[in-house]
């Protein structure tokens, strides 16, 4: 059997949950979920699906999304849950050798961003915070990395994780990133209304950091919007919003809405990636929908 996930936080701890209680010894393969609901992607019938869309040739499949609700049986474990590896911490209960319970309440707290403004602020001083933000799933050398996490987490204490060399130094890297990116979003993001907009098409690539922040810094917005370019060739974008962690009065259903706009999420959070050409029609819709405000109507589809 294989493991299929997406490179995030909860991926990774997905995979780490995957291995112990699957004995899966066979590489990892790091996908992204609108590649896989695109048709870009070919899963074989001994593959276990997590953290991502369903497939119907998948051997197992777990996942926590909104959007993602199953629609015909199969074999695995679906919940709307603050995270898919607590979706199988749950399934697999009693079968695991390793002990992941903080593990698994870290990532359910930081995939579902129930976080204090101390904690956005200073993430440094939280390590699970702060190594969920060494991950980023655009990095082109990003596999090796993520496989020496999935390793790490399985095998070590949360100290020796975090005292290796390579996270040591993606964690300096991160807090430095974070810095830089605080200023990125202070000159780039406009508030309209209760929606605040962050546009980086005018970076290749775009700065990434601490996802959080931009929530701390316009706290009279109740969700943000994030517009980048998807790749470095300029033909795709990808818009993510989130409701506000601190200004929670965001009534639209991002997973929901965002099906719409060939992408997914969760109630609370979620994106799209698509042709470049479509990017006026997309963006001007999806901001309409969220300066509303409205919840979504019952025929949404």
């Amino acid at each position: 059997m294989r493991i299929v996930t997406r490179p995030d936080f909860d991926g990774i701890v997905c995979a780490v949950l995957l291995k112990d209680a699957l004995d899966i010894s066979a590489p990892i393969r790091w996908i992204e979920p609108g590649d896989l609901q695109k048709g870009l992607v070919n899963i074989a019938p001994d593959e276990v699906l997590a953290n991502l869309p369903y497939h119907p040739a998948c051997a197992l499949w777990f996942d926590h999304h909104y959007s993602n609700l199953p629609a015909v049986p199969f074999e695995g474990a679906f919940e709307i849950a603050p995270s898919a590896a607590g979706v199988i911490h749950t399934y697999y209960q009693g079968q695991l050798s390793g002990i992941y319970t903080e593990l698994v309440a870290a990532t359910d707290k930081i995939d579902s961003a129930d976080l204090s403004l101390e904690e956005v602020l200073r993430p440094e001083a939280h390590p699970y915070l702060l190594l969920s933000m060494t991950i980023d799933g655009q990095d082109p050398n990003g596999p090796t990395y993520w496989n020496t996490l999935v390793d790490l987490l399985g095998n070590k204490p949360m100290e020796a994780v975090m005292a290796t060399g390579v996270v040591r130094e993606r964690c300096r890297e991160a807090i430095g990133q974070n810095s830089r990116f605080r200023e990125v979003l202070l000159a780039h993001t406009t508030v309209t209304g209760a929606v605040a907009v962050t546009d980086l098409l005018s970076f290749n690539p775009a700065p990434s950091g601490n996802r959080f922040l931009v929530y701390a810094l316009f706290s009279q917005a109740v969700v943000s919007v994030k517009v980048r370019y998807d790749g470095c060739d300029r033909e795709k974008v990808l818009i993510s919003a989130g409701h506000s962690i601190f200004n929670r009065h965001c009534r639209v259903n991002l997973g929901r809405m965002f099906s719409r706009f060939e992408g997914g999420g969760h109630a609370g959070a979620g994106a799209c990636s698509f042709h470049i050409r479509k990017l006026n029609h997309y963006r001007t819709e999806i901001l309409a929908i969220l300066r509303r405000n409205h919840p979504l109507p019952d025929d949404w589809a």
